[in-house]
């Protein structure tokens, strides 16, 4: 595995954790200070401030038990990649106290940071569950 593949596995990781965790903190130090998250059915979240709202705002809506499995892990050039994964688990909500499993494709793109360590600059995602009628 190429340090770019492992650097990105342990992110993701750490990603997941965070999730986990409904920690916008520790989701917070894994972005790029304009890092850019793109959650459906909602506009996107840029820059840091922007990022924090989004998070807090899915942290205190939802509580996520899932796991992440990377399906490519590509160099695009020295200071940029990208991932692709899937995620699956369960989502419990909070208005509700209901809890649903949780299936997604998710898009990563990473950029070095000043520092050389890989960060989210970019971050998308969509359901692969069926429509809720």
């Amino acid at each position: 595995m190429s340090a770019t593949k492992e650097a990105i596995t342990a992110l993701l990781a750490r990603y997941n954790d965070a999730l986990n965790a409904s920690s916008t903190d520790a989701v917070m130090s894994l972005y790029l200070e304009g890092g850019v998250f793109m959650p459906p059915y909602s506009p996107s979240a840029v820059g840091a401030d922007a990022l924090r709202r989004a998070y807090d705002a899915v942290f205190k809506a939802i509580t996520l038990n899932v796991k992440f499995t990377i399906a490519e892990i590509v160099d695009l050039a020295p200071e940029w990649a990208f991932a692709r994964t899937n995620s699956a688990g369960t989502t419990l909500d909070h208005a509700t106290g209901n809890s649903s499993a949780e299936a997604n494709q998710e898009l990563f793109i990473f950029r070095k940071d000043s520092d050389g360590s890989w960060k989210i600059a970019r971050y998308s995602f969509s359901s692969i569950n069926p429509p809720r009628h």
